[in-house]
């Protein structure tokens, strides 16, 4: 017998990545709201913005179809992120843009990561279909917004190893706490 996610594992997920999209939604307010309407890179992060929010609004829909509690940290999240996006744009637009592409890494891994332990229910009666298809779709779209990331210069960054890991480092992080707490 295959060990499937649990329903409280597959609650877990659907807490952790609406945190999770709350919190780009978050990275990428600061970061316009310190780079300003004009700067090159507005265009672009306020569509990265756009596309977070409606994963966000789809994460939303679900924690409420199927009565699942979002994490208690959803408040520190929302500063946190703010102010992670506001100190990267405030470094320049490179270590926006290596904000960005760290935490999109994080993002597909762990999306990737949760899409293995899916499949492990795919031809069972416990194959939850709504989610998987949800997280692969965003999946992708982290994706897009990695690589878009690079492209814009997220290696040029002040300190890119060093601040990339870091950044990462806390959203691994985050990820552990928002499914727990």
């Amino acid at each position: 017998m295959t060990n499937t996610p649990t329903e409280a594992e597959r609650q877990r997920m659907i807490r952790v990545d609406q945190a999770g999209e709350f919190g780009a939604t978050r990275i990428y307010a600061g970061q316009l709201a310190v780079m300003g309407e004009h700067s090159p890179l507005s265009a672009e992060i306020r569509g990265m913005a756009e596309q977070e929010a409606q994963h966000r609004a789809e994460f939303d829909a679900l924690l409420a179809r199927r009565g699942v509690r979002p994490t208690a940290l959803q408040p520190f999240w929302s500063a946190a992120g703010y102010a992670l996006g506001a100190v990267t744009a405030l470094m320049g637009p490179e270590a926006a843009m290596a904000c960005t592409a760290a935490v999109e890494e994080e993002i597909d891994r762990h999306y990737s990561a949760q899409l293995d332990r899916l499949a492990e229910s795919h031809a069972t009666s416990d194959a939850d279909p709504e989610l998987a298809d949800m997280i692969e779709r965003f999946r992708e779209d982290e994706r897009e917004h990695r690589d878009a990331a690079l492209a814009a210069g997220a290696e040029r960054a002040p300190a890119y190893p060093l601040l990339s890991a870091a950044i990462r480092l806390g959203c691994r992080a985050a990820i552990r706490l928002s499914e727990r707490v």
